[in-house]
């Protein structure tokens, strides 16, 4: 079931640094200290997208990922996409720590 932009909101008030981006898209940029770092991650972001079979847009900007989540054949956001996003922010604190 798609969320409304209200319920999206409401998600994401309790999602550290997701953001909504043009009304279909939940975002958020990961910064590292270095490439690797990064790279390390997008492998974590990997993982846990196949173990949910969604897979989100991934840009690697040198020290920066960008991930960016829909549900295409829903139509827009979804509990997967924002399950999904707070794995993404549990991988990238266990890696800071």
């Amino acid at each position: 079931m798609v969320f409304t932009q209200e319920e999206v909101e409401a998600h994401l008030g309790r999602l550290e640094g997701w953001e909504l981006e043009e009304g279909r898209w939940i975002v958020r940029k990961f910064v590292f200290s270095n490439y690797m770092k990064g790279i390390a991650f997008v492998d974590e972001v990997a993982a846990i997208s196949e173990a949910f079979n969604h897979h989100p847009f991934i840009t690697i900007d040198y020290t920066t990922v960008t991930l960016r989540l829909t549900s295409w054949d829903e139509g827009g956001i979804t509990s997967v996409d924002i399950k999904e996003a707070e794995q993404y922010n549990e991988a990238f604190e266990k890696m800071r720590t």
